[in-house]
């Protein structure tokens, strides 16, 4: 008889982030990030988000001398800075073994250059893994998750200076020494390919910073800097706390030609192969020769230090995580029907319903994922992010999102197929557990949880928590370590 079970220890739970969920922006010594300066465009097209994402030296300094909150939905998050005993109890009523997290770089080191970090920063996330600990609940905690000093942006146009490695390694290494304690999974970068689709957000370049033509020549070279940088703080983890692993952070990007005509075969298999290149640099240790010879065609020349390579090869990651949210298509033909995704553009699927914001829902797709990336690098894998986003409407102090749970049974049903077949997935964390503002068009009314959150995209609401339907299916889910996933 087939066992409907998930491996034992499989860590259940979801995935948040701090620029989304904290609020608090400007008290306690919090600098500002990059997430904070990012607003909320009510005009524009949910779908365009090349346009929500945009960002100029103008905008930044006007966004940094507005002391309010009211453009900046990022600014006031959900309020987890005071409620996170009351958002963790939920976490820990719906049996949560696992919560992925991440530490905001500027409530500990305001503008990045400190050489101290500030105190109350450092209470703030030792009081979290505290109450985390007694709930027993095990974090996976991501270092950099979108929250880089925007002082640092301004006065290096951020990852394009080598020296950002040294703040960055400096606030690292207090993250290790504050909270090795309480955190055995660490991740070094969030979706570290997103610098490429969104460079200020993912490393803190504004574009009009770069000189004419260097654009894509400064994003590879920041990259480079954040792959010797999640090196070196691998290195500092693994002799700062025994028994720790470290892993990478991937957006997986699953790609199909539109057609079996060769050339759109072609083009999918390339945009997979420049999915891969971020992961393979982090898990092989060292640039795949395809990508060097991509960029040289380009005319892009990565400056090496002397040991970059060194560092890369002797400091691989323990295991991969990723996030899927969607699949995409691919195709020549430049008529080919386009839709949006995880901040891309992609051939629309006639095979795939979208959401409310043109996301493809592909379950198979990612029994697909596992399988793809699993036969790649042969190291445990975890889905750290995956989730739909809707408008959710409460109607008598819940919600009925029947279409969530469907989502989620769905593409369990195709992890447990994975599994089955060999792929070692040791985790996975829902985004969100709780709705929190969208990272990509600082929404509140784009909403993944399995709690209602009661405010909107203005600010608006009482903040009161509320259990929606799939609360309960999910608590069910992890009660039966899956089990529950095939009832009727």
């Amino acid at each position: 008889m087939k066992n409907l079970a998930f491996p034992d220890n499989f860590l259940w739970g979801g995935a948040i982030a701090a620029n989304q969920i904290e609020g608090a922006w400007n008290i306690d010594g919090k600098g500002i990030s990059v997430a904070d300066i990012a607003t909320y465009k009510p005009n524009l097209d949910v779908k365009d988000y090349v346009a929500h994402m945009a960002v100029t030296c103008e905008g930044v300094m006007a966004a940094i001398s507005d002391p309010s909150d009211k453009n900046y939905p990022k600014r006031r998050g959900i309020d987890f800075y005071h409620r996170y005993k009351e958002d963790l109890a939920l976490f820990a009523e719906m049996g949560f073994k696992t919560l992925r997290l991440s530490i905001a770089w500027t409530r500990l080191f305001p503008t990045g250059e400190e050489l101290t970090p500030n105190p109350e920063g450092v209470e703030f996330y030792k009081n979290v893994f505290k109450e985390m600990k007694r709930l027993a609940i095990e974090p996976i905690v991501t270092l950099s998750h979108y929250e880089m000093p925007v002082a640092l942006s301004i006065k290096y146009n951020g990852w394009v200076k080598r020296s950002v490695i040294d703040d960055f390694v400096r606030f690292s290494t207090v993250c290790f020494d504050q909270f090795g304690a309480y955190v055995k999974y660490w991740l070094t970068f969030n979706e570290i390919d997103s610098i490429y689709r969104h460079p200020f957000t993912t490393a803190g370049i504004i574009p009009d910073k770069c000189k004419d033509g260097q654009l894509e020549q400064d994003i590879y070279q920041a990259l480079h800097h954040q792959f010797v940088a999640s090196a070196l703080v691998t290195k500092i983890a693994r002799e700062k706390i025994a028994d720790c692993k470290i892993g990478c952070m991937l957006t997986k990007l699953t790609t199909y030609p539109l057609t079996c005509k060769p050339e759109d075969v072609e083009l999918a298999l390339q945009k997979t192969l420049d999915n891969y290149f971020y992961a393979d640099v982090q898990i092989k240790g060292e640039y795949p020769k395809l990508t060097l010879a991509n960029l040289k065609q380009k005319g892009i020349d990565i400056m090496f230090e002397e040991g970059d390579k060194q560092l890369l090869k002797q400091n691989t990651v323990d295991f991969l995580s990723f996030s899927y949210y969607m699949s995409k298509a691919e195709s020549t033909n430049p008529d080919a029907d386009r839709i949006p995704g995880n901040t891309i553009i992609g051939v629309k699927n006639p095979y795939l319903k979208s959401t409310e914001w043109g996301w493809q829902i592909d379950p198979k797709g990612l029994k697909i994922s596992l399988i793809e990336l699993y036969d790649r690098y042969n190291i445990p894998m975890m889905i750290v992010e995956n989730g739909i986003g809707a408008v959710d409407k409460l109607e008598g102090g819940t919600v009925h999102d029947h279409y969530r749970i469907e989502y989620f049974k769905e593409h369990f049903k195709q992890m447990k197929e994975a599994i089955d077949e060999g792929v070692e997935l040791i985790a996975y964390t829902s985004w969100a557990p709780i709705d929190l503002v969208s990272a990509s068009t600082s929404q509140m009314s784009k909403r993944y949880g399995f709690i209602y959150v009661d405010q909107d995209d203005e600010g608006n609401g009482t903040l009161a928590r509320y259990k929606k339907e799939s609360f309960y299916w999910y608590k069910k889910v992890i009660e039966t370590n899956g089990k529950a996933i095939y009832d009727k």
